[in-house]
């Protein structure tokens, strides 16, 4: 009971923060389980995913800096963690819509996604970015890569870019328009309410 109570304390953020991160999936799981998916259950499930993945990401590119000002040393023992889900969204949102959203029919696929939405280019460019990243993760691959593992990993700040990229275009979000810091707002504020 001891080693347990130890392992919890010293532990305790690194729990929260991955108990946190798998919600959205259970909450994903459990509204299937319970045929509770909307009118559109591709859309809901895009959106859901989509939504998780982003978020992770920003909060994985945020674990640096949050030490850096705050001195909070918890934050990097999660940044893998957060990058990790993110792109099991990121993958999760991608499955989704290439299986469900298009029966996996590739001339489909090119001819009226990735040929005429351009916000999907972006989109997939961020997913083939994050998978090496995801895939060299671990320490065999850090000292295996070397010097060349942090510079491949710096690429994570191009896929974040690529990733809000991707939203702003899928919203049809544009500067110029009245409604764009209220959309953005609402947006965001749902995801974070019904458990991104």
């Amino acid at each position: 009971m001891d080693s347990i109570r130890k392992t919890l304390t010293k532990h305790w953020f690194w729990i929260i923060v991955n108990l946190a991160a798998l919600t959205p999936l259970f909450l994903l799981l459990w509204n299937f389980w319970n045929d509770n998916l909307g009118a559109d259950p591709v859309a809901y499930i895009t959106k859901k995913t989509g939504q998780s993945a982003i978020i992770l990401l920003g909060l994985s590119l945020a674990c640096t800096p949050i030490n850096t000002v705050f001195g909070f040393r918890p934050a990097l023992t999660v940044r893998k963690s957060l990058g990790l889900y993110a792109f099991m969204y990121a993958a999760l949102h991608l499955l989704n819509f290439v299986g469900l959203d298009y029966g996996f029919n590739l001339n489909y696929i090119l001819a009226d996604a990735l040929l005429k939405k351009r916000y999907m280019i972006v989109g997939l460019s961020a997913f083939l970015i994050l998978l090496p990243l995801a895939i060299t993760s671990t320490k065999g691959w850090m000292k295996s890569l070397g010097r060349n593992w942090k510079r491949l990993h710096k690429l994570v700040y191009a896929a974040g870019v690529l990733a809000v990229l991707h939203y702003f275009w899928l919203v049809k979000l544009i500067y110029t328009s009245k409604s764009f810091s209220y959309q953005w707002i609402m947006e965001l504020e749902e995801a974070l309410l019904t458990g991104i």
